[in-house]
């Protein structure tokens, strides 16, 4: 079958993946049991726990709770268990509570949300982030305890700092440590490590610093079964693990990869304690990603075979562990891992239909030439299908995506959201952008001072490397992204002339606008990527799309979640105007009830379908019926 490049026909819906795909995150090990949050786009993105025990996989949580938290609007950490009780935070009134036989019951006040929820060995009581809202100001973050027998008050455990997450207790219950940070630093720029005394009673003393600084970056602090404080720390210019020792922090593994990750949502893990001298590790380096485990005396790293790129939520509990585990093959799914045997068991799938393997594009890592005399980073998918062609000596068009955070990264896993596209006949780059994660902190730095110019030229650039050789037809380029992906799509499409069209998901068009009406957390990153507001307001000024739309002179489509804090609707709704005054092509299609990112099936599909037929109004192919989008301007 013959057919222009682009208008192929594809199994891979919009429709199945919706219908057929969860969010897998958060696995937990408790006395053998297997949990995990599960996130239903078919329940409208509802949050569930889900337990795996004695081969029967069932909810945990109740039907009318949704298992989220919005500290630091993110969330995460949003639930843990201990000796058979889960606790978890719910969506609903951002109480806490314990779920164990029969109805859940309350275990923090209303008032206020929770995350990072952690529980005391002894089980007396749940330590957790806790955001509270002050009249006036911004919200104060500190760490809370509540006793879970209910004869105490809440005591407050950090408080004073801007920031705090990662409330961890050492194996005997006789210390906690945790990680804070303050304005104008973001979790990866500078945090400190602190630990402090506890009995039965709480605290029993004050917080003493222990690691960590305005340019070092501590990550996951814990402990060994005999309570040695072990952290990640970006000390040496990557995440690398590290053991509190007498003398001094001794680096366990000290080489050219990330043990660690950006803290852009609470809970995360990499590594834990196998035994005394072994921590099972997630590793990031040129090579790939890697599940290892780490002889602590020794410094060697021994990898598992696994068929597996990507790892997340790492747990560990005696000689069986637990994570999210995908590749370029393998959808994500919650996976156990046998320690003694080296067996690992898939035992729930992110995705449930069969998707045929002959129309799965198995991206490339490139590594590419970009401004400045850097290089940057992107996998790069080629159009692929089972029976599909396109006539001789066409090219087929590059759809490049720009991954949010900015301080993130993109991943090779399979996404049937790319799969979406290059089944029909598009190609796909992914770009890791400077600044972005996984590469060490000098890669990450290079965005300091430079977003919506460094990504950007990467994002261009990217479409230059493969055009000259041949891969794809350059004029035929769009760009999509969302949050701060969408700003970089927005400035790329604004400020060069590389791109034909693009579609901004929540993306960000005014940076005065961003400072001004965003959430704490990120209330002051753009201190670090573009400078202090309002010191540097030409700054902003100059890196805003919305303030030289008389140089954007392609088409957009902008989908935009109308409860969005993050990146208000405001933002859309003004470059949609601006669009719309100079009679560009264009298309708004907002989501009543999303927030930051889209989580229900209906807003899912709409925004895959939209932005194709999008694409096929202005490239000229036929896609076939409009899924409801309509294009404004141009004629």
């Amino acid at each position: 079958m013959t057919k222009p490049y682009g208008s192929w026909s594809s199994p891979i819906t919009s429709v199945q993946i919706t219908a057929g795909s969860l969010r897998l995150a958060a696995p937990r090990l408790d006395g053998g049991d297997l949990y995990w949050l599960e996130g239903r786009p078919l329940e409208g993105g509802r949050q569930v726990v889900v337990r795996a025990r004695d081969g029967a996989i069932e909810d945990v949580t109740p039907t009318a709770a949704n298992v989220r938290t919005l500290v630091h609007e993110y969330g995460g950490g949003e639930y843990t268990v201990h000796a058979g009780s889960v606790y978890f935070s719910d969506l609903r009134d951002g109480r806490v509570y314990r779920q164990r036989n029969g109805a859940p019951s309350p275990v923090t006040p209303a008032g206020a949300g929770y995350a990072d929820l952690s529980v005391s060995p002894d089980g007396r009581w749940l330590v957790a982030v806790e955001e509270r809202a002050r009249a006036g100001g911004e919200p104060e973050n500190r760490i809370v305890a509540f006793p879970l027998d209910g004869a105490e008050e809440p005591r407050v455990v950090a408080a004073g700092h801007d920031f705090a997450s990662f409330p961890r207790f050492s194996p005997d219950g006789q210390r906690l440590a945790f990680t804070v940070w303050d304005h104008p630093n973001m979790p990866w720029d500078g945090t400190l490590l602190f630990e402090l005394a506890w009995g039965e009673a709480g605290p029993t003393g004050p917080a003493q610093e222990i690691a960590g600084g305005a340019r070092e970056s501590v990550f996951q602090p814990g402990f060994s079964p005999s309570g040695r404080l072990t952290f990640a720390s970006d000390r040496s210019g990557w995440w690398n693990l590290y053991q509190r020792r007498e003398g001094g922090d001794v680096a366990l593994c000290a080489r050219a990869a990330e043990f660690g990750a950006a803290q852009w949502v609470f809970g995360l893990s990499t590594w834990g304690y196998v035994s005394e001298g072994v921590i099972l590790c997630v590793r990031t380096e040129a090579s790939g990603t890697r599940l290892a485990r780490l002889d602590v005396e020794a410094s060697r790293l021994d990898d598992f075979e696994l068929p597996y790129t990507s790892f997340s939520g790492v747990r560990v509990e005696g000689d069986l562990a637990c994570f999210v585990g995908a590749s370029p093959e393998r959808a994500p799914a919650v996976c156990t891992l046998d320690l003694s045997t080296g067996a690992h068991r898939e035992v729930r799938s992110s995705f449930s239909a069969e998707v045929d393997g002959a129309f799965i594009a198995v991206p490339e890592a490139v590594t590419f030439p970009t401004a400045d005399g850097h290089t940057a980073h992107a996998y790069v998918y080629r159009p692929t299908h089972a029976s599909a062609s396109a006539p001789m000596g066409e090219r087929p068009p590059l759809l490049v995506k720009s991954h949010g955070g900015p301080t993130s990264a993109t991943s090779d896993v399979l996404d049937l959201r790319i799969q979406f596209w290059t089944s029909r006949g598009f190609a796909v780059a992914d770009v890791d952008y400077r600044g972005s994660t996984g590469y060490g902190r000098a890669y990450r730095e290079l965005l300091e001072g430079a977003w919506g110019v460094a990504d950007v030229e990467d994002c261009v650039n990217i479409v230059e490397h493969l055009a000259r050789r041949s891969e794809v037809n350059g004029e035929r380029a769009a760009i999509s992204g969302g949050s701060a992906g969408g700003y970089t799509t927005l400035c790329a499409l604004t400020f060069h002339d590389t791109f034909r069209a693009g579609a901004s998901h929540y993306g960000i068009g005014d940076l005065e606008a961003l400072v001004r009406d965003t959430h704490k957390f990120e209330s002051r990153y753009l201190d670090g990527l573009i400078g202090p507001y309002p010191e540097c307001k030409d700054l902003y000024l100059e890196r805003s799309p919305i303030h030289f739309t008389d140089r954007l002179t392609c088409p957009v489509i902008f989908f935009q979640g109308l409860e969005d804090r993050v990146v208000p609707p405001n933002q859309a709704e003004a470059m949609v105007a601006a669009l719309a005054d100079r009679g560009i092509p264009h298309a708004y299609v907002p989501f009543e009830g999303e927030q930051h990112g889209f989580r229900r099936a209906e807003n899912i599909r709409m925004a895959l379908d939209g932005e194709l037929y999008f694409y096929s109004r202005i490239f000229g192919f036929d896609v076939g019926e409009n899924p409801g989008v309509v294009v404004r301007g141009g004629g």
